[in-house]
């Protein structure tokens, strides 16, 4: 039996705003590995340009958790949730999947492994997170143009200065994670 390897990793972890997504990919035999990295290590043009490049060569799927169900299971249970969706949505079943960090989700009958660093280290991974991080990136991008202020399409969700002015300036929307600090310090407005 051919041995089916997937590579998945998550983002949007620490976030303040929208779901967490993770991606689950099986690259195809002829996809240059060389070329894949981390997400985090590359520019948006190259990550971009990689993600039609994945997406072209290998079987992909994504699973997310929503703001809801980080709520009420927590960031971590929610990242964990996104992969097994993940997995469990791809055409092919693997007979291997490496997840980066080290935890596994519960998921019957695969042979899970977490990898510490798998993003820098294993090409399937770098790749889903490289799927993760794009397809999360333009979600929130369409989300910033209903949501003006907030500078989401630049800042992603992220606390940074930008950012925690705008909520302090304009609340905190249904898309915040109300559980996050220091979102639970800020009266809510629906938006």
């Amino acid at each position: 039996m051919n041995k089916i390897l997937a590579g998945v990793d998550e983002v949007g972890r620490g976030s303040l705003i929208g779901p967490v997504y993770a991606a689950a990919v099986i690259l195809d035999k002829s996809i240059n590995k060389k070329i894949l990295k981390d997400s985090k290590s590359l520019n948006i043009k190259k990550r971009e340009l990689l993600y039609d490049y994945i997406k072209k060569n290998s079987i992909w799927a994504i699973g997310k958790a929503s703001v809801q169900e980080i709520e009420k299971i927590n960031i971590l249970q929610a990242s964990l949730l996104a992969m097994r969706r993940a997995i469990k949505k791809l055409k092919k079943k693997p007979s291997h999947v490496l997840i980066d960090g080290n935890k596994v989700p519960k998921l019957k009958n695969y042979n899970l492994k977490s990898i510490v660093k798998g993003d820098e280290k294993i090409p399937a991974i770098s790749a889903a997170s490289i799927i993760a991080k794009v397809s999360r990136d333009q979600f929130i991008t369409k989300l910033s143009f209903k949501n003006k202020g907030y500078y989401w399409e630049k800042n992603f969700g992220y606390a940074t200065k930008q950012h925690l002015e705008a909520i302090k300036k304009l609340g905190a929307t249904k898309h915040h994670r109300k559980t996050f600090y220091p979102i639970s310090k800020i009266q809510m407005h629906n938006i």
